[in-house]
């Protein structure tokens, strides 16, 4: 049986945030254990010019609502990118999941071909839905993902594989 872009994307996606969301309950408890102030987490970066955790988590966020509503030739909402604490980007992350799960598999099944064009810095950049999906879209995503765990595990949060990759089912 084929895999359908809908299966390839949107639960691959919630899997990511969901997990993403257990990593920083992780973060904010170690952070009130340790009595660290949260700050210095979600400010958090692996080099000085690399993006902090907040911006991790904005970007992984926007990866996930862009593509979903890309694929299903919609326009994805707009988040203003003002969550600082953890409390506020685990409610972006919800907010992120609950819009994922409100497409069906119709919506995204069958956009393989669909025109897609990324507004970029460097210009437009033009995809299928298919190079969209697997050359930008989930490389993208875990790149953010990956980075935000990075960031927290560099600052001593005690978190390992299988945080990461959340519940094997």
């Amino acid at each position: 049986m084929p895999i359908s872009m809908y299966q390839a994307s949107l639960p691959v996606l919630i899997r990511g945030l969901t997990n993403l969301q257990a990593i920083l309950g992780k973060a904010e408890a170690h952070a009130a254990e340790k009595q660290i102030e949260p700050s210095v987490f979600t400010n958090g970066r692996l080099a000085p010019d690399m993006l902090p955790l907040v911006r991790q988590i904005y970007i992984a966020s926007d990866t996930a609502k862009g593509c979903a509503a890309r694929l299903a030739g919609v326009e994805a909402p707009k988040y203003e990118d003002v969550e600082q604490t953890f409390e506020e980007l685990q409610a972006r992350l919800q907010k992120t999941i609950d819009y994922l799960k409100e497409f069906k598999p119709e919506q995204i099944d069958g956009s393989e071909e669909r025109a897609i064009t990324l507004k970029m810095r460097v210009g437009p950049i033009e995809f299928t839905g298919l190079s969209y999906l697997l050359g930008f879209v989930l490389p993208n995503f875990y790149f953010h993902v990956t980075t935000a765990y990075d960031i927290l595990r560099h600052n001593g949060v005690e978190l390992g594989k299988l945080d990461y990759l959340g519940a094997i089912k």
